[in-house]
């Protein structure tokens, strides 16, 4: 958005911010929730590279399909211990965990 605009927009009252911001998220939530984002990308990205389908990773995890897909989304419902658990299943070490962790997220600012 130019600069013109977004001051337009401004002086008609129009607030601008980022998602943590609007949600009125803590720190600490937005922390948690881009620690879940890395997790849950990590996963997609190591299934993939592993050739396996969701419906493999389920039975390899004991769980369904549609579990997986919400893991690789990051759903609320699913658990950052369900994410690591399912991680270390799949070969991840301690070491790529924490990096999933820890990595910055891709189209964040």
């Amino acid at each position: 958005m130019d600069r013109n605009t977004k001051q337009k927009l401004e002086a008609a009252g129009w607030v601008f911010g980022d998602a943590d911001q609007f949600l009125g998220l803590t720190d600490a939530e937005s922390a948690f929730i881009h620690m879940k984002l890395g997790l849950a990308s990590e996963l997609k990205e190591r299934r993939l590279a592993q050739g396996l389908s969701q419906s493999q990773v389920a039975k390899m995890v004991g769980s369904s399909q549609s579990r997986v897909a919400k893991m690789e989304a990051a759903d609320p419902s699913v658990s950052a211990d369900l994410l690591i658990q399912t991680l270390l299943k799949l070969g991840a070490s301690r070491a790529e965990v924490a990096q999933a962790v820890t990595a910055p997220l891709s189209g964040a600012g």
